[in-house]
């Protein structure tokens, strides 16, 4: 199955690619840049500045090289560790910190298409699949990109959104990043197939495996599962990956992973480490360039905290403003004492950094 795998670096020299050297650049930038955000949200959130985070630590390659495939118009379908991935494509990080903070997305003016990020596991995989449908109603030119762990392809949602990309040609993606684990599941343990991609067979889609750990294979694969689903053949795509940290701020790895995992250096080595290698002996970039992106990444995040803080808390009772036309009893409930709690402590007492 190795052989199978498309990767690049390690592999070919930079002008046996389709890319050049200024592609491989902006994948490192973005590969720091997320790495920086990520360190300094799971600070943030330790010191409790906002909720639960999910780490992406060691994924950065497969989202920034997914990212950098996309056209301006193809539409994302983020899950909760797709930060990165976003990132990458242009929403500005203090979007992200306020979604963690509680705030709806998306705060800033942008005009990227891009859906809110899932948070339940597999839910967007249906919704990619019938906005891909609703493109080729609409005679439209773009396809749905729609990211997932492995943990997803256990849930129907996942099955039943691949089978109706099949059956109705949907302009899809469906990009899984394969991290070895769904919380403290390993990959053995929720399917016998010897592949994620190989499921997509039983839906008559094509599926292929790519380093995940190479943003330029990533790109490429990627690239071509988007043009091919623009022609009205959806691909599935598994980015073979690791996840180095927790599944979230709630999680102990050390409880059931060993530190030793049993799979190909490609494939656990840090990203981060292994491109900056690469594009150095390749003489892409010079010894100074990742502390010179690490700089101006620390600058953006510190910019984009302040803009996060400088926006107001909203009052406590608009949570329940748009779910019900008519509160049924248990929510307008809920309402009440919401509005309690303020009432007792002031609306301070809804303030995660109080």
């Amino acid at each position: 199955m190795s052989d199978d795998v498309t990767r690049i670096v390690g592999e070919r020299d930079l002008d046996e690619t389709r890319f050049d050297a200024d592609d491989a650049r902006a994948a490192l930038r973005d590969i720091v840049r997320t790495r920086r955000f990520d360190e300094r949200a799971l600070a943030l959130q330790r010191r409790g500045w906002m909720s639960g985070y999910p780490p992406y630590e060691g994924q950065e390659a497969a989202q920034v090289g997914a990212a950098h495939a996309m056209a301006a118009e193809d539409h994302l379908f983020p899950t909760y560790r797709s930060n990165a991935l976003q990132i990458a494509r242009g929403v500005p990080m203090s979007d992200i910190l306020l979604f963690r903070r509680g705030f709806a997305e998306y705060h800033s003016d942008h005009d990227i298409p891009v859906f809110p990020q899932a948070v339940p596991i597999a839910s967007q995989i249906p919704h990619a699949a019938g906005a891909g449908m609703a493109a080729n109603y609409a005679d439209e030119d773009w396809a749905a990109l729609v990211c997932f762990g492995d943990g997803a392809t256990s849930e129907g949602d996942f099955h039943e959104g691949v089978n109706f990309a099949g059956v109705f040609d949907a302009p899809t993606v469906f990009f899984c990043e394969n991290n070895g684990w769904a919380i403290s599941l390993p990959r053995d343990r929720q399917t016998a197939s010897e592949s994620i991609a190989i499921k997509a067979d039983a839906y008559g889609i094509e599926g292929v495996q790519v380093d995940g750990n190479d943003p330029l294979a990533t790109r490429a694969v990627v690239e071509d599962a988007l043009a091919s689903a623009r022609d009205g053949d959806p691909v599935l795509v598994e980015a073979l990956t690791y996840r180095q940290g927790a599944h979230t701020t709630a999680d102990d790895p050390s409880q059931y992973r060993d530190d030793d995992p049993d799979l190909p250096e490609w494939r656990i080595r840090d990203p981060l480490d292994r491109f900056t290698e690469w594009c150095r002996e390749h003489g892409i970039v010079d010894e100074g360039f990742v502390d010179e992106v690490t700089e101006e990444a620390n600058e953006e995040l510190a910019d984009a905290v302040e803009t996060a803080e400088a926006v107001p808390r909203p009052d406590p009772e608009e949570m329940f403003d748009s779910l019900y036309e008519d509160l049924p009893p248990e929510i307008r409930r809920q309402r009440e004492s919401a509005r309690a709690v303020a009432d007792r402590h002031g609306d301070e007492a809804y303030e995660l950094d109080r």
